[in-house]
Order: C-alpha cells, then structure tokens, then sequence
C-alpha cells in the first residue's frame, strides 16, 4: 500500500468509532471514489476548528459569546443537568425530553488517571451556583466508580449547605424493551435501587 494511504488510514483509525476496516473505507472513499468531496471536508473542519470553543458559562460548544441552548429564553435556566461530555448533551438533547440548561465538566474525577477537579470545568459551576442562578441540579454522569466520586465531590464541595438548592442524580437500569434475563448484576442492582412507586 501507499505511505500516504497508510497515514491517513492510522490518523483515521484513531478516531472514536472507527477501526481498521471503517478507516480503510473512509479513506478510499474520499481518495479514490469521490475525491470531489474531501475538499468540502477540509474547509468544514478547518472552519469550525477556528469558530468553535468552548462556552465559558456552560463548557458546551459555541461560536458566539454563550451556546445556544444557554442563550434559550425558552429554557428553564435555573434547572442545569451536570454532564460529563458533549456527546452527552447532545444524547439528551436528541431525547427531547430536558428543557432546562446544561453544565459539561469535560471529564468525570479519576485520580488513577491524575484527573482531579481543577482539570475539569467545576469553577464555572461553582460561580453560578454562588449568583444563585441555579436552583435545581441534576447529575447526569455515569453510572461508575469515577462518576459517582464526581457526583460526590459536586455534593460535598459545591452544594454543601445549599438546601435551597434541589439535587438529583439520573436514574440507572435496564433499557426500555430490554429483559431481565441478560442485564448483569451491576444493571439490576441499580435498577432496583431506582425504583419508584407505581
């Protein structure tokens, strides 16, 4: 194969999603197939890599002053639901089922990794927490050892003595039209610890 073929199949396989065969095909198909269209690509990352950043209220994606949903009149602000990621957000926002607004920490605590609070987006959260622009607080972090510490570290460093402040943790457990049969032990357990009248 082609030095050049080959570089571009291993910066590609070291994309999210992506392995040898995806990267192969991906590849081919922009440098063979269609080449009119690796162009467009180009131009389209290169734009949004110079438009994008992060929103400083938020951590969500923006090209103005604050991101979108943010800057949402419609929205309910003082609800924020604490993420861990954009794909995240935007797994929610595709559900459309959250009205209020949102708070990416960019990351969940894990010392094993030296991720500790100052690596993620915490002081921002922290600032509107103080201003009392946020009343209600849900985490929405995984459902893992990392997380759970990052849901505690919200709770004792951030929210201690804010009873004025409401705090709720997303509920964890077996996916709609999914059995019993085949969830594994950490599934149920937290399905049932979820559990609510009926």
């Amino acid at each position: 194969m082609s030095p050049a073929l080959e570089k571009v199949e291993q910066l590609l396989k070291q994309l999210p999603g992506l392995g040898y065969r995806s990267a192969e095909r991906i590849a081919l198909h922009l440098l063979v197939e269609k080449p009119e269209r690796l162009g467009p690509l180009i131009a389209s990352l290169q734009a949004a890599s110079t438009a994008l950043r992060r929103c400083p209220v938020t951590g969500n994606l923006t090209e103005g002053e604050t991101c979108a949903i943010y800057a949402d009149p419609a929205r309910h602000q003082e609800v924020t639901c604490v993420v861990e990621t954009v794909p995240d957000l935007m797994a929610i926002e595709r559900s459309g089922v959250f009205r209020g607004v949102y708070h990416v920490l960019h990351g969940k605590l894990s010392p094993l990794h030296g991720v500790g609070p100052d690596q993620l987006n915490f002081a921002s959260l922290k600032k509107r927490i103080a201003e009392g622009e946020v009343q209600e607080v849900i985490l929405a972090l995984s459902n893992d050892i990392e997380g759970e510490a990052t849901c505690h570290y919200i709770q004792d460093e951030l929210l201690a003595g804010r009873e004025d402040i409401a705090l709720s943790r997303i509920g964890f457990g077996l996916p709609s039209g999914g059995g019993i049969t085949y969830a594994d032990s950490a599934t149920l357990r937290s399905a049932l610890d979820g559990r609510r009248q009926f």
